[in-house]
């Protein structure tokens, strides 16, 4: 069995990403194992109507491959799907990809300073390096509901949107109001019969500066010097001055707040409707979402906002609290995805035997998200610390990227068997994290997937091109460094036992 160089998890834009810049480094010996039928991630599961981002176009694509053809300002499922097929083309990435290939879980062995990829079904393979790139909103998360095992009706998640099921005339229950739900009830909501959504929370919803970008404009895009680079450089700078009031200067999000309250007045007339979908958090504590037809659809006459608790699901429907039976056809979760449990569905075991998901049940620690110690050449890609609240993730995976390729060139030029953070440096960074993020909005007092089980906010805590230049390279001095022993033989399978400087 050869040795790869890396063995890469998903074929997203996080697991493209390192797929492109291992090959632009020169370094052919990969694979990148997607347990899906294609690549795609979030955009190939998600596939509920009216799926699309809520990052403009064109800031959510990679730097080096611009895209001047985008048809909206917001791209939607299928053309952000159709993006990163044509970047598995054209970066010539098919010979690296699997398919239909499930991990199960990774071991690293000190001896030999590998890592061995168990694959559910077929042999595991070995390599120098583990990248995670399987994101964190690929695991949908349901509610324990009593009861919901006996609803007689059809049951499903809207990243595992069922199309055979034919909503129209139908009675539904929506249960959640995050970013999906309030892309795909407006799209429902005039073809059912009725439409119950049941809020726990109400989310800060803005405008949508959405729009169609004409043939014309597509034009000058692609063929103007430098358009797409000031298109893409504005876009970014008005994204990124948003961390201002998120992190730095809570009190700038009062004007945002005003802004966010007027459009919901505006658009929601009926006084104890607005009241229900009047947020009592900080605008920005949970992710802002943006929608021009959301509140319009919830006012409609066949659409219904429940604010009581659920107490039971029933085979005919919703129980609620206050002893009230709502009867539905449809069951529909939008209650999105399990963020910290992303790596769970894998066994990952480092040194001493520790394992990821056990370690990260006491306290989620990292170094800059991407380096775990006690897990030589695992890097992660999305991981704990790297979510924003305020711009595109694309420039936050390209810096952890060339990041992981500089540690594996650095490798590679230097003959070393193994990188691993150091503790101390590792605890300095969980410090740094939790003192930036004491007083920004994100731990005002509000409940949200940014938080860890333990409360801790696993967002990044400030300017997005600060991480850029954390990233830029890697420095040795932070980790433990073990090097090849040159005076023994190295075979196919094994390295040399590692040596620690």
């Amino acid at each position: 069995m050869a040795e790869l160089t890396a063995v890469v998890v998903g074929a997203g834009f996080s697991g493209l990403c390192a797929g492109i810049q291992l090959r632009k480094a020169g370094i052919e010996s990969f694979v990148i194992l997607e347990k899906g039928d294609g690549v795609g991630g979030t955009w190939r599961d998600n596939t509920y109507p009216g799926a699309a981002c809520d990052i403009p176009s064109h800031l959510y694509s990679y730097s080096f491959e611009p895209n001047p053809s985008w048809s909206r300002s917001y791209g939607g499922q299928r053309e952000i799907l159709g993006y990163l097929e044509h970047c598995a083309d054209a970066y010539q990435l098919r010979p690296h990809l699997r398919f239909g290939t499930r991990v199960i879980g990774a071991a690293y062995d000190e001896a030999t300073a590998l890592w061995t990829v168990e694959i559910e079904g077929q042999a595991p393979l070995i390599a120098r390096a583990l990248i995670l790139g399987n994101g964190a909103l690929h695991m949908p998360s349901i509610p324990d509901l009593p009861g919901l095992a006996s609803f007689a009706g059809t049951t499903f998640h809207s990243a595992r949107w069922d199309h055979t099921h034919d909503l129209r005339g139908k009675r539904v229950a929506v249960i959640g109001t995050g970013a999906s739900s309030i892309q795909f009830i407006p799209q429902i909501a005039p073809a059912v019969a009725q439409l119950d959504l049941y809020q726990r929370t109400p989310p800060w919803i803005v405008p949508k500066a959405d729009r169609p970008i004409g043939d014309r404009e597509r034009w000058i895009l692609e063929h103007v010097p430098a358009a797409h680079w000031l298109r893409r450089t504005g876009l970014y700078w008005l994204f990124e001055s948003r961390v201002l009031g998120f992190a730095f200067a809570p009190k700038l999000l009062e004007l945002a707040e005003k802004l966010a309250i007027k459009h919901l007045t505006r658009s929601v007339r009926e006084p104890e409707l607005r009241a229900k979908l009047t947020p009592d958090y900080r605008l920005g504590c949970k992710r802002i979402l943006i929608s021009n037809d959301y509140y319009p659809a919830v006012t409609r006459d066949n659409v219904a906002v429940i604010t009581d608790r659920i107490a039971a699901i029933e085979p005919t429907g919703i129980r609620t609290a206050d002893g009230t039976l709502r009867e539905v056809d449809t069951l529909i979760f939008g209650t999105g995805f399990r963020v910290v449990d992303y790596i769970a569905a894998m066994t990952i075991t480092g040194r001493d035997g520790q394992e990821l998901n056990e370690v990260w049940r006491a306290s989620v620690r990292n170094y800059l998200g991407i380096n775990v110690s006690g897990f030589p050449n695992l890097f992660l890609l999305m991981g704990p610390n790297t979510g924003l609240g305020h711009n595109s993730m694309i420039f936050m995976i390209e810096a952890q990227v060339r990041y992981a390729v500089d540690a594996l060139r650095t490798m590679r030029d230097r003959d070393l068997a193994s990188l691993d953070v150091r503790p101390e440096v590792e605890a300095r960074f969980r410090d740094e994290m939790a003192r930036r993020l004491e007083n920004t909005v994100w731990t005002s007092g509000c409940n949200s997937w940014y938080q860890a089980p333990d409360g801790d906010v696993l967002l990044w805590p400030g300017f997005t091109f600060e991480y850029w230049r954390r990233t830029r390279t890697v420095r040795l001095a932070e980790y433990r460094v073990e090097v090849r022993n040159l005076t023994q033989p190295r075979c196919d399978l094994t390295v040399a036992p590692a040596v620690a400087v």
